[in-house]
């Protein structure tokens, strides 16, 4: 076998007197790795290099400990709930022994495999089990990075099944949520606008929550909220304000008499954390299932309750079918393109909206149909969209 790739490193492979040889070149030319493999190959034919004696690999705990939360804990310093996901991540693994004290090149999909299956007995989410899973697979990308292995690892599989976030607030929903955190009730808290207020923002810039909660007064200028950084690469940019938004932050801001954050609390960080709104918002849907039931006479009515990240997913989702997808995922913050994806949820209207729009161009009329036919024509054939 000649040279190869792994990564940007080009690695050689052969075997001498049925041993097998195999050694990372770390090298980015392949040309130069070539020649590093026939100079090893002269040495070993003029005997003037043994078989080189290969270093026992390290077992998962080992690496995990040794290498791969120390590299954790300096690179994401800055990024706490990232760094908090890749603890966990690792805690998880290592706590299954037979993988734990596998060594890295002696772990195979089954070994994985079992990992999953009690995790699963454990009653775990998919979604849960796949955030672990994620975790082992950046291990194992290290791994081989750093030349602690001289085999390829196997591939970690995500669990298939997992549910992604797609509830979508109606009209109704958003009116009847807002309704309930501006009731009376919310004034027994410090701040009782606090809910509402992060709520607008969510649900009309598309935030994500903790770009909200550590807010500064220099992110608020000449109507844009400007993110300078967050989860992914992609997370700084520039987002318009809507007049909502901009007078809830004009308010924020005449209050703060010098503060640093717009949201400030008494918490580690100094600013509003997800505990700051949990009891609010808990308490806006109870309000709301009594605003319901009170207007329409009926009991057994409830407002579904959501979490504060379905405002995002709700704004991305309204936001769609209006611009391009390339403007979505920079609004968004996405780095990849098919997490923006996720957050596109055609409903049933704009497909046929879509439809009709492509046969008028397509034969420089509508082919006959109006909006009315086109609807009662194709929605048997479409799946229910929420």
């Amino acid at each position: 076998m000649a040279v190869y790739k792994r990564g940007k490193i080009w690695w050689y492979k052969f075997n001498w007197n049925a041993e097998s040889i195999r050694e990372s070149t770390k090298q980015t030319n392949k040309r130069i790795a070539e020649q590093m493999e026939a100079t090893h190959k002269t040495s070993l034919a003029k005997g003037e290099v043994g078989i080189r004696d290969r270093r026992p690999t390290l077992t998962l705990r080992e690496f995990a400990e040794g290498d791969f939360l120390p590299f954790a804990r300096s690179t994401f310093a800055a990024k706490q709930k990232t760094l908090r996901y890749y603890e966990y991540g690792v805690k998880s693994l290592l706590a299954f022994d037979r993988l734990a004290d596998a060594r890295l090149d002696t772990i195979t999909g089954e070994t994985i495999g079992g990992f999953i299956a009690t995790r699963r007995e454990r009653g775990l989410e998919v979604s849960s089990i796949n955030r672990e899973l994620q975790a082992l697979r950046r291990m194992f990308h290290l791994a081989g990075e750093w030349s602690r292995v001289e085999k390829a690892l196997p591939t970690v599989k995500m669990v298939p099944g997992e549910k992604h976030r797609e509830r979508v607030l109606t009209a109704e929903e958003e009116s009847l949520y807002f309704r309930a955190a501006g009731t009376k009730a919310m004034e027994q808290h410090t701040d009782p606008r606090l809910l509402a207020d992060v709520a607008r923002i969510l649900l009309d810039c598309g935030l994500r929550p903790e770009e909200c909660f550590r807010l500064r007064p220099e992110n608020v200028t000449d109507g844009r909220l400007e993110i300078h950084f967050g989860k992914t690469g992609n997370a700084r940019r520039r987002i318009p304000m809507t007049p909502s938004v901009q007078a809830v932050l004009e308010m924020r801001l005449s209050n703060l008499s010098g503060g640093e954050w717009v949201f400030p609390a008494e918490t580690m960080s100094g600013h509003i954390e997800p505990s700051s709104l949990k009891k609010q918002h808990a308490k806006a849907v109870r309000e709301a299932t009594r605003i319901l039931r009170e207007e329409t006479g009926d009991r057994k009515h409830s407002f579904a309750g959501f979490e504060l990240y379905t405002l995002r997913h709700t704004c991305l989702t309204r936001w769609a079918p209006h611009m391009d997808p390339w403007t979505l995922a920079y609004l968004a913050g996405h780095s990849d393109m098919n997490t923006t994806k996720r957050y596109i949820h055609p409903q049933k209207q704009t497909i046929l909206n879509a439809m009709e729009k492509a046969r008028e161009v397509k034969g420089g009329h509508n082919s006959g149909h109006n909006a009315e036919n086109t609807t009662a024509a194709v929605s048997a054939e479409l799946p229910a969209i929420n």
